[in-house]
This record gives C-alpha cells, structure tokens and sequence, in this order.
C-alpha cells in the first residue's frame, strides 16, 4: 500500500506548531514530517483545508458512549462499540471503565477488553476499573452497596489481567499501604479517587506508588485553609498526574485554571471525559446499578441531583481548554493526548503516542477552525465519522 501524505493542516507535533507541513504515513507508523513540497513520489495525497493535524487524543476514563455503558454491556461488541463513538471526536486510544459493580461484572470488563486488543479493535488500549475499592463518603454515582475494601484476592486478580495497562481507581481509606505498593510493583497504574484521604494520607499513598488522582476536585478531600486534602496533595507532589473532566459543570473553570497554574510538574493535570452513553448520541436517559440517569442541560444526573459521569467528549473539552480556560491550543492538545499518554506509559520513542513524530503511531485527529474532529487515523487507518 502506497505512502499516505497528510497536507494542507498546521501540524501539532505535540511541541510545536509547524506550518506548510506533510506528515507522512507508512504501515500505520509515521515515517517523516516534512515540507509540504516532499512527499515521497507515489504517496496518496490527502490535502486538508487548513485546521489543524495533531496527535490523537487519549482518554484514561471513558465509561460508555455511542448509547452503550460499558457495565451494563461488558463484552467485546460493548467495548468496540464505545470506541467507535469516541473515535469520531478524535479520541485513537482509550481505556474503557468499569464504575463499582459486583465482582463478576469486574472480570467480564477485563475479559472484553482483553479480548478486543487481541483482536485489535482500534482505540482499545488497557482498562480503567473504577472501584469498588472507594470510600462510602465519597461514593458518588458508585452504589454503595457494591463497595468493599481491597483484600488479596482483589490484588490477585488486578495483578493478573493479562494486560499490558491496567489503571485502577481507589481510596486510601479501602486500600493498605502495603496492597498499593504490591500493585504498583506489579506494574498497575493506582489512582487515587473517591476519597476522604488528609493530605499526608494521600501523599503517603503516592510515596507507596500511586501515581496519580482521578477526575479532580470531584469525590475527594478538597484544598482548605488549614487541611490542603487530597487536592492539595495532588497538585504539591510533582510525580502525580491526575484527570479532569473539563465541561464547566464538575468544576468552576476558575477553580481549573488555577489548579492547572499550580501543578507542581513533572507530573501534569489531563483531560478525560468520564463518557457515559449519552455521549455521541442521542441518548436522553439510562440505567446505572439499576438507578435511572438522566441527560439534561449537558450534565447526567441521577434522580437524586447527583452527578453521573459527563456528557463530554474530547474535542469538546479541548476546546473548553483553549477557549472558556484561555490557556491556549497547544496547552490543550497536550492535555488531550501527550499528558494522558505519559501518564499511562504509552509515550515511548518508537510506536508512541502523543506526538507527531517519526516511528510514532499514527493516530491522527484533523482539527477544524472551530476545533471540531473532522478527520481522524488510528494506526493509519482513516475512520469513518
């Protein structure tokens, strides 16, 4: 098959903004990124009307989308369909994530997802288990009913997955200084959330090899004047990376861009959408452990007022970013896709992601003027929107 040369576009390398610029495609990898006037003879010339060509974005925390819920729905037909709507909005690669639910439900969500990378669904990559391991305080949407804390049989099947990236999301209140360190050493990425944890429980869960913080400022401990909590410890410890959900509802944008401007690096602060089915579709309601959810001025909700994932997708909070945020456009698209690709260990040199550079994957999304997907390649391949 013929080189692909992507034309036209401002390329984002996930740095910097190159213009009159050709991103050249080969075997799902990128070759070259070079002068418009270079592509090699013989390439299928794609030339877009002007926009922006940048990395694929990458969301650690997408619980459904495309009217399916990835609970309700735990199965390779369920996952592939989830990837498929994000996919349009530009995310190449996601962590389906399974919210507290009994503990069968647990190991079906790890089996699909185990299941659609061997069989290489596009966009699949690890799974994010969100619970039960939380703290009731800070329950949420989660049913309360289902959370327990972390025992050895819990570590027993989250050290063995059989996947590559395993994120699992838990409270120091439900979870052992010792467990936390066990799972990270076995290579799982622990997130700290729904949590009621002080500032130094939360830093000593980091020092144990927590890495990061899920969906900030929402379900846990907040910044007061006398106790920092765990949003205090997340943005003092530099190695800790955590997700927001940037919608304007979970949280005030003053507050964001604040929390943006404090973060103590390297560790960075990255979109997530926290997608339910809603999401790239036209889904007014759904059931949650039985619990309607219901869609309304772009917020889910429970019956009770309460929260339930978002209404979001990715494009959508870059532009929150860029625009309502005023942080700029390649802040935003570091947010979206080299920051989250960091986090999970996915911004290796050779077959990354989260750059536009040679040997990287090629996952593409194509930015129009408004900064909607208009375009998007996972490993090469062009998605249907």
């Amino acid at each position: 098959m013929p080189a692909l040369a992507l034309t036209g576009a401002r390329v984002f390398t996930g740095e910097a903004f190159l213009d009159d610029a050709a991103v050249i495609v080969e075997a799902g990898r990128i070759v070259d990124v070079a002068g418009a006037g270079a592509a090699p003879a013989g390439a299928r010339r794609i030339d877009l009307p002007g926009g922006v060509l940048a990395p694929g974005f990458v969301d650690a925390q997408v619980n459904g989308g495309g009217g399916v819920l990835f609970n309700e729905t735990p199965t390779l037909e369920g996952v592939a369909a989830i990837a498929r709507a994000h996919a349009r909005f530009g995310t190449t690669a996601l962590l389906p994530t399974c919210v507290t639910d009994r503990p069968e439900i647990t190991r079906a969500a790890v089996a699909a997802v185990r299941e659609a990378i061997a069989q290489g669904v596009p966009g699949v990559a690890g799974v994010h288990l969100e619970g039960p391991h939380i703290a009731p305080s800070r329950h949420g949407a989660h049913e309360t009913a289902l959370i327990r804390p972390l025992l050895a049989d819990d570590v027993e099947m989250l050290t063995t997955t059989g996947l590559a990236t395993c994120l699992v999301t838990l409270a120091r209140e439900s979870a052992s200084l010792e467990r936390i360190a066990e799972l990270a050493a076995a290579g799982v990425i622990v997130s700290l959330g729904h949590s009621d944890a002080s500032y130094e429980a939360a830093r000593g869960a980091f020092a144990a090899g927590a890495r990061g913080a899920t969906h900030l400022f929402n379900a846990m401990s907040q910044l007061t004047n006398r106790e920092p909590g765990m949003v205090g410890a997340v943005l003092e410890t530099g190695e800790v990376w955590a997700g927001v959900i940037a919608d304007g509802i979970h949280v005030h944008p003053a507050s964001l861009a604040a929390a943006i401007r404090a973060k103590r690096g390297p560790g960075r602060l990255f979109l997530v959408t926290d997608a339910m089915p809603p999401a790239g579709s036209p889904v007014g309601e759904f059931q949650l452990n039985g619990r309607r959810v219901l869609r309304s001025g772009g917020a889910l909700r429970l019956e009770d007022g309460t929260l339930a994932g978002a209404d979001l997708t990715m494009d959508a909070a870059v532009r929150f970013v860029a625009g309502a945020l005023g942080l700029g456009l390649a802040e935003a698209l570091r947010m979206a896709s080299l920051y989250p690709a960091q986090f999970l260990g996915f911004d290796s040199d050779v077959g990354g992601r989260g750059r536009i550079a040679p040997g990287r994957r090629a996952d593409l999304v194509w930015l129009d003027a408004s900064l909607a997907a208009q375009g998007v390649w996972i490993g090469g391949e062009a998605v249907a929107l």
